[in-house]
């Protein structure tokens, strides 16, 4: 697998080894020493799988409690993946990176505890599989707005239209008001 450094140096863009011919294509989606190599030392202890319909923007979510870190990738459709550093004492507090993850590149994204997270749909329906380093916690789950013009994401929505959100993400605080980590 290639593992590569974004703008924020703790998100890491992996591009995994496929093998393909013509019966399909085989690769390996987690191996922990090399994810160990890395850098990636944390254990896993938790699997979701999500569908949503083109257009749908999830997040942006965290756990004050239970932190999570996750290991995404899109296995149907094509998604704009974004990590928000919310770790105050972090130089890059307050920064966004995205990447597009999608079925044809196979590609997954590493975003670390303290991170925000959150995706656009891009196709006509996309499933996002993603590990997690702690269990989810309802209690404990927070939400920034999506559109926070503080952060002013860059979200490759289509001139004009406006994304599918959920009653909790319709309901997210303000960055300059969310409660984010030490």
């Amino acid at each position: 697998m290639e593992v590569i450094q974004t703008e924020i140096p703790d998100v890491l863009l992996i591009k995994p080894r496929v093998f393909e011919d013509e019966r399909g294509f085989f690769m390996e989606t987690f191996n922990e020493s090399k994810m160990n190599e890395a850098g990636i030392y944390h254990t896993f202890v938790q699997d979701n799988h999500s569908r949503s319909r083109q257009g749908t923007l999830r997040g942006l979510h965290y756990q004050i409690d239970n932190v999570q870190g996750k290991l995404v990738r899109v296995t149907m459709g094509k998604i704009y993946d974004v990590a928000v550093d919310i770790r105050k004492s972090s130089p890059t507090f307050g920064k966004w990176v995205g990447a597009f993850l999608s079925e044809e590149n196979k590609h997954q994204l590493w975003v670390p505890p303290g991170f925000a997270h959150g995706f656009y749909v891009l196709s006509e329906m996309a499933d996002f599989l993603y590990k997690v380093t702690d269990y989810y916690n309802p209690e404990a789950e927070r939400c920034i707005m999506w559109d926070d013009k503080t952060l002013g994401i860059e979200w490759h929505i289509p001139k004009g239209e406006k994304p599918v959100l959920s009653s909790q993400d319709l309901e997210g605080m303000s960055f300059e008001n969310a409660e984010v980590f030490k």
